[in-house]
């Protein structure tokens, strides 16, 4: 797509008018229109604060750019880039700060980066295929041999994944084959979604935050998310101290998780046959 019409796209699909654009962008609606229209080029400088004022992702204002001939102005690096050792060692502070309840990053595409030690508890009995680093979350959590039989409202949060895949429209289409017509129930509104996970611990209620590095100026830390799962009753958290406790002492050198340089890490790497025992909570 060459640039023009890349821009118009995306103006459009944020319902943006010229003007609304050009005001933002510092200039005006005269020059956005001969710019839209091709008769006039941008430099690059000016690319770049239309790619910000559009609010577009890192990665699309690299594409913005490359479409105008110019360079991409945000770096991608790897993860095990020496100069992304202080993002690594704050995951890895953040992931063992949430225990004894899960956590885990995932890039873009939503394939696992790192998990602390709990999120053990939420793939109980998954396949092991769809378990462990480089593995996507997204198809772990709807397939029917991941946790789609262990969710007691499928439904409704069903619908909450796949919101959130509007980029990813293939593994969208994939994960919508896997579900039954099923309609939310009448009472599936309130402040938030939680998640209903049937286990041998109970039924753990969970609601879940999502993390961004907000300022980011890196393509790579930029589609980092961290997603982060609290309890949403007392039996929950009763539930996950308990198993923290029982984890503790049976499995000590598991309770933290490390991001190794070069790979994905999953520590206590969950499988149908390892449990811990923790009284049961209802």
């Amino acid at each position: 797509m060459d640039f023009p019409r890349a821009l118009r796209a995306r103006r459009t699909s944020r319902r943006l008018s010229q003007l609304d654009l050009a005001l933002r962008a510092g200039t005006t609606q005269r020059h956005l229109s001969f710019i839209e229209s091709g008769r006039s080029t941008p430099g690059r400088t000016m690319v770049v604060r239309l790619a910000e004022s559009l609010e577009l992702p890192l990665r699309e204002r690299n594409e913005l750019l490359l479409a105008a001939g110019y360079a991409p102005a945000y770096p991608e690096s790897s993860l095990d880039d020496p100069e992304l050792a202080p993002v690594r060692t704050a995951i890895d502070h953040i992931l063992r700060g949430h225990l004894p309840y899960p956590a885990l990053v995932v890039d873009r595409g939503g394939d696992l980066i790192a998990a602390n030690a709990a999120f053990g508890v939420l793939t109980e009995g998954a396949a092991p295929e769809l378990v462990g680093p480089g593995t996507n979350v997204y198809r772990l959590a709807l397939h029917p041999q991941g946790l789609a039989p262990r969710i007691g409202n499928l439904a409704e949060w069903s619908r909450h994944i796949l919101a959130r895949l509007g980029h990813l429209p293939e593994l969208r289409d994939e994960l919508s084959g896997y579900l039954p017509e099923l309609e939310p129930a009448a009472d599936h509104l309130g402040f938030a979604v939680p998640l209903r996970l049937r286990s041998s611990y109970g039924e753990l209620r969970l609601m879940t935050t999502v993390t961004t590095f907000a300022t980011a100026v890196d393509v790579t830390l930029a589609e980092l998310k961290l997603e982060a799962f609290l309890p949403a009753d007392p039996a929950t958290q009763q539930a996950l101290t308990a198993l923290a406790a029982h984890r503790d002492i049976e499995e000590p050198d598991e309770s933290a998780a490390v991001l190794s340089p070069g790979r994905p890490t999953h520590l206590n790497a969950p499988t149908s046959h390892r449990r811990t025992p923790v009284p049961h909570t209802k």
